[in-house]
């Protein structure tokens, strides 16, 4: 049994990877090794520096922009997905692509063309120069307007009130996206909801999982990157549920040994494009420094997988 002095770690699950990361890492391994090096990638092919790395060690080329890409070669579109134009650089420049968009975001990228073909006004609740939120803005710019927050409600214009929906960058804090919904449905009462949840299960999930746990926190160590935005909302998460103190890192080496005084309880989570080694990572960095006692709050099972994009599944054989 704990003590009141007992240094002690809460492991939030789930943490760490979701389906679609898990997918788009796998996709561009499998594209290595089916092709050999060098396979590009437009953008990180998910926001982790650890993962990017890793993949670059063996072959990956990270790009920007397609025109970066010599043509005729295999480019991999990250798990944020990409805009209609981007997919018509890469055909003019005769690219053979491998389309690791997350089928969550997929699934927005779809509600956006089917409002656009029945002229709604869009408003995208999202991060200003997310890759996601330029991606699914592409697939109809014209019906379109980024909502970045609350303090971006004032200034939206429709064209008939009656014909708007909203829509959600998928890596969202669900709590800062429904203040900015009722905010965006005081001036536009019959805004419509998505046909379906857009925030990603396992960003809910996640985040779910850290309000769980913090408050009985003195500290929440989120292992993640700076540009990963479900690492970011889970900082704030924790800190908005009660947590002594919370910090973004991607490696246990970047803990201040300052953030432990005085502290008992430290909470331990990650965000959805982590893999698992980080985590552990950590954990020996806390035991040893003496906390040692780990226990898992578990608040869901995560069970869903994601096919392979079809550019990389077995053909099939003909019978």
């Amino acid at each position: 049994m704990s003590g009141p002095e007992t240094k002690r770690v809460l492991l939030a699950k789930p943490r760490g990877y979701c389906a679609g990361v898990d997918r788009a890492v796998e996709a561009v391994e499998q594209a290595l090794e089916k092709h050999g090096a060098p396979v590009y990638v437009r953008k990180q092919i998910v926001h982790n520096v650890h993962v990017v790395q890793t993949l670059s060690d063996r072959g990956a080329i990270f790009v920007d922009e397609t025109d970066e890409v010599p043509p005729g070669s295999i480019v991999v579109f990250s798990a944020h997905g990409v805009s209609p134009a981007v997919r018509d650089q890469a055909k003019d420049r005769e690219l053979r692509t491998i389309d690791a968009t997350c089928p969550l975001v997929t699934k927005v990228h779809g509600e956006v063309k089917r409002f656009a073909r029945e002229d709604y006004d869009i408003l995208l609740v999202g991060h200003r120069g997310h890759e996601e939120v330029e991606g699914t803005s592409g697939e109809a710019p014209a019906n379109v307007q980024l909502v970045d927050s609350v303090a971006d409600v004032a200034s939206v214009t429709v064209r008939d009130p009656e014909k708007v929906v909203w829509l959600s960058q998928t890596t969202l804090s669900v709590d800062e996206t429904m203040q900015t919904v009722h905010a965006l449905r005081e001036r536009f009462p019959t805004l419509q909801n998505p046909p379906s949840d857009d925030i990603c299960y396992a960003t809910q999930n996640r985040q779910v999982a850290v309000k769980a746990m913090a408050p009985q926190c003195d500290l929440v160590l989120v292992v993640g990157s700076a540009n990963s935005s479900n690492s970011v909302r889970l900082v704030e998460v924790a800190l908005a549920a009660g947590a002594g103190a919370s910090y973004l890192i991607d490696y246990a080496r970047q803990i201040d040994d300052s953030w432990l005084d005085g502290v008992r309880t430290v909470g331990v989570t990650s965000g959805a494009s982590v893999p698992e080694v980080l985590v552990r990572g950590v954990l020996d960095h806390l035991a040893e420094r003496g906390w040692g006692e780990v226990e898992e709050i578990t608040t869901a099972e995560e069970t869903l997988t994601f096919a392979l994009p079809r550019e990389l599944r077995p053909n099939r054989v003909a019978r």
